[in-house]
């Protein structure tokens, strides 16, 4: 009986690190399906980061074209009227004609301007506006009332809200 004891005692402590080693396992699977699931979210991550940057890289691309492609249509649409300044330079400058071909090249650039949607922002007697205009002399003159545009020294131009420049005027008073 004692040998029995013995034997059963020695298979108890042959037992006992089976256990252990079944907790092990556990702990070890459970490690194992975390750093799989932890390489999992690395590569979806480190995927992400590659997607934006060529997203990134894609819209510069794009912006740039589009840049590129609003200032060729603009210039196309100046071509004529350096095409007619051309002309006018070859000609008589005293000539009537010259004064004329000047004034229609005048009045093709205004045109081309208003239809891209750029507008003056200073006339005389217009009211003095610092975020349209920039005073550079000032005047005292009692036919014109506080802060109003007695002249404009040089035209100043907006697209939409962007101020592209803006007018150099007298103040008065």
């Amino acid at each position: 009986m004692a040998e029995e004891t013995k034997q059963v005692n020695a298979e108890e402590t042959v037992a006992k690190p089976e256990k252990k080693e079944k907790k092990k396992n556990k702990k070890d699977e459970e490690i194992e399906r975390l750093q799989k699931e932890l390489e999992a979210k690395d590569d979806l991550f480190k995927r992400t980061v590659a997607e934006f940057a060529n997203f990134k890289d894609r819209t510069e691309r794009e912006k740039a074209g589009i840049s590129e492609y609003a200032k060729a249509s603009v210039i196309k649409q100046l071509l004529p009227i350096i095409d007619n300044i051309d002309r006018a330079a070859a000609t008589d400058k005293e000539s009537a004609e010259y004064i004329k071909g000047i004034e229609m090249i005048v009045k093709q650039f205004e045109g081309i301007v208003s239809s891209l949607g750029i507008k003056e922002n200073a006339a005389v007697g217009d009211t003095f506006d610092p975020n349209f205009h920039e005073a550079v002399m000032h005047i005292e003159d009692e036919n014109l009332g506080e802060n109003v545009i007695a002249q404009v020294l040089q035209k100043g131009y907006s697209f939409g809200d962007t101020v592209i420049r803006a007018a150099m005027v007298q103040v008065a008073n």
